[in-house]
């Protein structure tokens, strides 16, 4: 292979030793191997043998782990531009002959490569899972690191009917917090002008953005409006993580930030809109006209609420990285869930908003938009 690939596709040369002189030769040695190969299957369909397409589902879990462990490890900064296995071991205080055998599998993967005994970063491990990289996101694909445990509970709470171990968030670590809003601040920031351009911000002078997180999206509408002023409503360890990012943006004079929490706090009144981004899901359908209840209060008259979510079909099964998302509320929360565009709509119209609608976006999640009439 190598040399087909340096004479072939490199050198654009035909390799000549590989060149077949006899046309029925070459036709008779493609048949036998077809037939060879449908024997094969055949002989495996009657075995009973789970197809292969089923066995590489069921152990997609293996390319999973081995990454995730590498991030948790810090591996790719550590490997840099070129390191041993010994190296590596000394760096990161593990085991050597473990950490080669585990270096092999990163390789194998895709994200190093390897020459002799030396282990040295591609181009996306470098730019995406390394200190040194130009778009590092490690910390906030710790928050996918933190997933595997909570998923690795989930036939516990498919018998419970809730998450198993489940801790608030005020009663969790500070390391999980950052890694938690890193991660939604990468999908945040890139969504939330597509969101403020949607939604349209010209006639908002007063914003309320609940779970507002980094403040990605409080900084998009502020934006896009100069007259517009936003308050960002979040739990107490979050507000400075979001408030760095509002003062790089330039934007501390215009985004407050307030203290709380959505489920016994009041929100205030009088914003012409109110967001609810990547929340709802959090809660259960009870929870969620409670929030709405108090979001309606918040409105002022003419005002509009606008949920972004994941939207399920009404048959529940797709698309399926909202069906998937649901389960992922499943073992994460005591009771969220991903819901339908009728169940958004009963709940917006059932405490008072009018003229819902529902807005598509690229992406996983659309917009839910209802109105408080005048």
């Amino acid at each position: 292979i190598p040399e087909i690939v340096r004479q072939h596709f490199r050198e654009h040369r035909l390799v000549e030793r590989l060149l077949a002189g006899d046309g029925d030769a070459l036709q008779a040695e493609i048949k036998a191997n077809r037939d060879r190969h449908l024997t094969a299957m055949k002989m495996k369909e009657a075995s009973g043998t789970p197809p292969d397409e089923l066995m590489n589902a069921i152990r997609a879990f293996m390319d999973s782990r081995v990454i995730l462990s590498a991030i948790e490890l810090d591996l790719f900064t550590a490997v840099g531009d070129g390191a041993t296995a010994e190296t590596v071991a000394a760096h990161l205080h593990t085991d050597p002959r473990a950490t080669e055998t585990f270096l092999n599998a990163v390789t194998s993967l895709g994200l190093l490569t390897k020459r002799g005994d030396i282990f040295r970063t591609t181009p996306v491990s470098a730019r995406y899972l390394s200190a040194a990289g130009a778009n590092d996101s490690r910390m906030a694909l710790m928050h996918s690191v933190g997933l595997w445990t909570r998923w690795s509970t989930m036939t516990e709470c498919v018998r419970a009917g809730t998450a198993v171990g489940y801790r608030e968030v005020t009663e969790r670590e500070g390391e999980w917090t950052r890694a938690f809003i890193a991660a939604m601040h990468s999908n945040a920031a890139l969504r939330a002008p597509l969101v403020a351009d949607a939604v349209g911000s010209e006639n908002i002078r007063r914003l309320l953005d609940l779970g507002g997180g980094s403040g990605a999206y409080a900084i998009a509408f502020a934006q896009a409006n100069p007259n517009l002023r936003a308050d960002l409503f979040d739990l107490p360890d979050v507000l400075p993580i979001a408030g760095r990012h509002i003062a790089a943006a330039g934007l501390a004079d215009r985004i407050a930030l307030r203290s709380g929490d959505m489920r016994t706090d009041d929100f205030g009144t009088g914003y012409d809109l109110v967001l609810l981004s990547a929340i709802c899901h959090m809660y259960s359908p009870e929870e969620n006209l409670i929030l709405l209840e108090k979001a309606f209060r918040a409105v002022t008259p003419g005002g509009r609420l606008v949920i972004q979510d994941f939207i399920l079909d009404p048959d529940k099964t797709s698309p399926r990285q909202a069906a998937l998302f649901a389960l992922n509320m499943l073992v994460g929360t005591p009771a969220g869930g991903t819901y339908t565009e009728a169940e958004y709509t009963e709940w917006m119209r059932s405490v008072g908003f009018a003229n819902i609608r529902r807005i598509n976006l690229p992406g996983p999640s659309s917009l839910m938009v209802g109105t408080r009439q005048k």
